[in-house]
């Protein structure tokens, strides 16, 4: 039943979505991702400041990273390549370039609808503009309800399940030991709240993900003459022009397509719910940071996987070694065995903080229809169960089951996306027109989108705003 909905979902109706509406998001918005590549950079170094009691958009940043980079970067890669050869590199090159263009405007809605809770945090994600973008609450619902079991169980029992898949190559540890101690964990840390995820995030994930860049630039150091033939083979293979690789390249790309998403999440509706928490001055800063995170988690560690796999010449098609086993191996015949147990510790790095910001996604779908205490503790302990249970089964169940789940919520909130895209425009246009007229840094006014469901607890006209004829009336009147 899994493999029957995965191949309707992911065959027919994701692969035209994805890359349809990545691609029409990049031409209509005059390719956003290109245009503020550079900018992402300067923006970052704003991204440090923030609001006492509120995330900085740079821990916002690292926390939607953190998330990203996990096993999809490691296991995910190597079961792309297994099963769709090479060139499934390419493609989910292609779903990145252009999900950094879905990125940005799914980010910069979440920052426009986002709510003040009565602690003063901020909370938001597809839900929130759904019901307040669309005013279809039953539909915030269902993206809630499919947000929780995607990320809290789906992809929780999958990173588990890297781990101990890694931990028992690596160590010979058996992987119910392996998951009988990330549960542990997983429980006891759970309860710090969204902070203390994102003070160790913001500290562990440039470590981890730098080291593991780093460990891929010395195997492509070391086999440097073979990095043009290496690039050629994948995108021959993209294209079917390669006969060594079953499955060509419907193969290529269907694997491209569904682990490219897996592994960046550009359209699927995570991210956002971190985006949202973040203080920023406009909407559309954030957004901008948060596409610079697609190309850090695809074209950096993703690419430094597949390199670290093909130059290695462990990769054989038809081989039945495949996810993180795959890649360690690869590392191990570059550098030594001791390569095998730098990816297992990075790997544990990479999960553990994924599966936190996994529960905290899921948890906060819960909070958009229920605030009561009873369902968020019920949900932790299945968080904890899907952990452990994910330890101990099979490659095959496990990233079937998460990918139905994920296919079915990208389907939605890219439909959200795009009857939402003419507001994007005007937010996007509104930044654009302010960066022309050489403000620096833009500031979000809302009498500009009176028209839209805000919050006028979150955005509140800059001290400078030019006055209404109608608010002056106003005045007048009240005097």
């Amino acid at each position: 039943m899994l493999d029957l909905l995965n191949d309707l979902i992911w065959s027919k109706l994701l692969i035209v979505m994805l890359i349809g509406l990545g691609l029409y998001f990049t031409i209509a918005s005059r390719f956003v991702q290109f245009r503020y590549f550079s900018s992402m950079f300067r923006i970052f170094g704003e991204a440090f400041k923030r609001q006492p009691g509120q995330l900085s958009s740079f821990q916002a940043l690292m926390l939607s990273v953190a998330g990203r980079v996990g096993a999809g970067n490691i296991a995910g890669v190597s079961v792309a390549i297994m099963l769709g050869g090479p060139g499934a590199i390419f493609w989910m090159w292609v779903v990145a370039l252009v999900g950094m263009a879905t990125s940005y405007f799914e980010c910069s809605l979440a920052q426009l609808y986002k709510r003040r809770e009565p602690d003063g945090t901020y909370r938001g994600g597809p839900a929130f503009y759904i019901q307040h973008g669309l005013g279809q609450r039953w539909l915030g619902i269902v993206v809630s309800i499919l947000l929780l079991v995607t990320f809290g169980f789906g992809f929780n029992a999958v990173q588990s399940f890297t781990v101990a898949s890694s931990l028992h190559d690596t160590f010979g540890l058996p992987t119910i030991v392996s998951g009988l101690i990330l549960t542990g964990v997983i429980g006891v840390i759970i309860f710090g709240g969204i902070k203390r995820i994102a003070s160790m995030a913001d500290v562990l994930v440039p470590i981890m993900a730098f080291s593991y860049i780093g460990m891929a630039l010395v195997v492509i150091g070391m086999n440097l003459s073979e990095v043009p033939a290496t690039f050629a083979m994948i995108f021959k293979a993209a294209f079917g022009l390669e006969p060594a690789f079953a499955g060509g390249i419907g193969a290529a790309i269907m694997m491209g397509v569904k682990r490219g998403l897996f592994s960046n999440e550009a359209g699927l509706g995570s991210a956002p719910n971190v985006a949202a928490v973040a203080e920023v001055k406009h909407p559309a800063a954030q957004g901008i940071v948060q596409s610079l995170s697609v190309f850090i988690d695809t074209l950096l560690v993703c690419t430094s996987t597949a390199l670290i796999i093909l130059l290695s010449g462990v990769y054989q098609p038809g081989s039945e070694m495949a996810g993180v086993v795959l890649t360690q191996t690869a590392l191990a015949a570059e550098v030594g065995e001791w390569g095998r147990v730098f990816v297992s510790i990075a790997l544990l790095l990479f999960v553990f903080t994924t599966l936190i910001y996994n529960y905290y996604l899921g948890e906060n779908a819960l909070g958009f229809f229920s605030q009561k205490r009873g369902p968020v503790v019920i949900y932790r302990v299945l968080v904890v169960a899907l952990v452990l249970w994910g330890s101990v089964q099979d490659l095959g169940t496990v990233f079937a089951f998460a990918d139905v789940t994920m296919g079915l919520l990208a389907i939605c909130n890219l439909i959200a996306l795009a009857l939402l895209f003419k507001v994007g425009l005007r937010l996007m246009r509104d930044y654009d027109a302010q960066i022309k007229a050489g403000v620096e840094s833009p500031v979000f006014d809302p009498q500009k989108f009176a028209d839209l469901d805000l919050d006028p607890k979150v955005w509140q006209a800059p001290a400078d705003a030019p006055v209404t004829h109608a608010e002056l009336g106003d005045r007048v009147y009240q005097r």
